[in-house]
């Protein structure tokens, strides 16, 4: 089904992509629902890959940047969410991902054209943790 919307809206010059949330990261007999996914979807239809739910989903930082090797060029959008083992309300930069390391797979095989930082709970005014985002943004790029 998601092959054949991706075709539809190519010829309106879209592409169509998935985001996830935890499911996709809790196997199903002994398979990962978002390897099922995309390695059916045809390579035109891109991961939106928000790493905080993948983490929360039970990867380790390690995993979800394996993700973007084993499907290159594919994330062309992701969602830069933090992932803290301690706290929730942690802030781009200050959790357990592995900021670096993964730009460096977006930069060298992802695809990446946007990066999109995605903050759901506040340790700080909704301002002042766009602010603190940008910064460490700028500082892990």
């Amino acid at each position: 089904m998601m092959n054949s919307i991706s075709e539809r809206v190519k010829a309106e010059g879209m592409r169509l992509g998935y985001h996830n949330h935890t499911v996709e990261f809790k196997p199903i007999n002994g398979e990962m629902p978002w390897d099922i996914f995309f390695g059916e979807a045809e390579p035109e239809i891109i991961m939106q890959l928000d790493t905080g739910n993948a983490m929360r989903g039970n990867l380790t930082a390690d995993e979800v940047i394996k993700i973007i090797e084993r499907y290159p060029k594919r994330a062309v959008t992701v969602h830069l969410k933090e992932f803290s083992a301690t706290n929730d309300k942690a802030i781009l930069g200050e959790g357990d991902m592995k900021w670096e390391e993964f730009f460096k797979a977006c930069e060298a095989v992802g695809g990446t054209e946007w990066y999109i930082i995605e903050q759901e709970s506040y340790a700080y005014p909704p301002l002042e943790c766009v602010e603190r985002c940008l910064t460490n943004l700028k500082r892990l790029l």
